[in-house]
């Protein structure tokens, strides 16, 4: 509590929410691995069967970023209340729901598996490899939930480096086990599936132990009691992080949609599409990771009543936003080769410089999504959910599905690649609106 309630001046801030970033710079590092993993060491084929299944493990882990950063929210809030107790037994709830809705979800996929891979799209070429990966997976899931909410509860715990060391050993050991699993042992996708899933049991194991024989600080385990007013709380407050983690889903089924019907499009640029999506996660990761690791700090002083600590905590992290914007967006220029090397596309392909074009407006873009995604963040600490779902449905769905639908028919592939951005330029306008309009109602400006 020390942490959090201390003044927050940049360099604080900075130092904070490091830890955060690092932890998401990681987490989204290693997703990339293991499509490399597949990729390279199966075949092609296999990436296709995982990005089937991509969409139904991102709405898990939707709901346990929801539940996470919501609870969250919540729980910081009364603590700097001063309800400390409450704000134990919530997290306590919010903690035991998690799991419960985890198993639930667990189960059911794994007596319907042909019912989700039908709602996913999966035809009869592609089903019977998505089924093999789909499945070690799905008894993984009630881990995956539990992760995703420590990881955010650490943060008010203050011991947020727990995540970044936790992202980085469940990172670690999922990349060699998918190299001992898919080459040494010969296990296909189906040992890609359990490698990745297995380094979900870390940051669940970890949170745990830490909040079941840690009695000594802000947040530990009692009995729960139940309160369906801070369930229902948590969830619009983190409902917002849901929406944008089931847009990303929905917008990158429409783009390759959009991209194999394109005259200067195709297979090559589908390709060089999930490329360019995947790098914008690791530069994306700089300020995503800031405003999740600094929402504890803005909901405690919300809570607590100090405007004065609020104000600094808001235009301080305006300046740092816009530093790690900057940062992000030079990243992306400066390192748009190495990263399509990575993936093992030759220079001088279409492929290559598709992905290198996209990568040039994605960066353009960072400039203005590292405010968007404060912003919402921003709303969710305040607990406001209502606001900060508005920003991300329109940020990252309404305005990315008007963006697709008008650009490429007018500019082809190059329509196509600024849509993204194009669609921040569209978000940053809403963004600034509401920040503007609800400064007075919460005293941050």
């Amino acid at each position: 509590m020390e942490k959090i309630a201390s003044k927050p001046t940049m360099a604080h801030l900075l130092k904070f929410t490091l830890p955060t970033i690092l932890s998401t710079l990681i987490m989204n590092t290693f997703g990339i691995v293991d499509g490399i993993f597949v990729s390279r060491l199966i075949d092609p084929m296999a990436l296709s069967a995982v990005n089937i299944v991509f969409p139904f493990m991102s709405f898990v882990m939707a709901f346990g970023f929801m539940m996470g950063v919501g609870g969250n929210a919540l729980v910081a809030k009364k603590i700097g209340e001063g309800r400390e107790k409450e704000g134990r037994e919530n997290f306590s709830l919010i903690t035991l729901v998690s799991l419960v809705g985890a198993v639930a979800i667990s189960v059911a996929a794994i007596f319907f598996p042909e019912v989700i891979l039908n709602i996913l799209g999966a035809d009869d070429y592609v089903r019977p490899v998505a089924m093999e990966y789909m499945q070690p997976m799905l008894f993984f899931l009630p881990a995956a939930v539990l992760g995703m909410v420590f990881q955010q509860f650490l943060i008010t715990a203050g011991k947020a480096h727990y995540g970044a060391v936790m992202s980085f050993a469940g990172g670690i050991l999922s990349a060699v086990l998918n190299y001992v699993f898919i080459y040494v042992l010969d296990m296909g996708i189906g040992g890609a599936a359990i490698a990745t899933s297995v380094g979900w049991i870390i940051p669940a194991v970890v949170g745990l132990v830490y909040f079941s024989f840690n009695r000594s600080g802000a947040l530990h385990f009692v009995s729960p009691r139940l309160d369906f007013a801070a369930l229902g709380r948590s969830c619009v407050n983190g409902s917002s992080e849901m929406v944008a983690m089931l847009s990303v889903s929905i917008t990158t089924i429409l783009m390759n949609n959009i991209l194999m019907y394109l005259d200067d499009g195709g297979a090559a640029a589908v390709g060089a599409s999930a490329i360019m999506f995947g790098g914008m996660g690791i530069f994306a990761a700089l300020f995503m990771g800031y405003a999740q690791g600094v929402a504890p700090i803005i909901s405690y002083n919300y809570g607590k009543g100090d405007t004065r600590n609020l104000k600094k905590a808001y235009s301080n992290s305006l300046r740092l936003i816009g530093l790690l914007s900057v940062i992000a967006s030079v990243a992306a220029f400066l390192l748009a080769d190495l990263l399509i090397k990575i993936y093992g596309v030759p220079v001088n392909t279409p492929m290559h410089d598709m992905a290198r074009t996209g990568l040039m407006f994605l960066a353009a873009g960072f400039i203005f999504m590292g405010f968007n995604s404060f912003g919402s963040m921003f709303f969710t600490a305040l607990n406001n959910g209502v606001v900060s779902s508005v920003l991300a449905l329109f940020n990252t769905l309404i305005f990315v599905v008007i963006t697709l639908a008008a650009l490429p028919p007018l500019f082809g592939l190059t329509g196509a690649w600024a849509a993204t951005p194009a669609a921040e330029v569209l978000s940053i306008a809403m963004t600034v609106f509401f920040l503007r309009v609800m400064k007075k109602k919460y005293g941050y400006s």
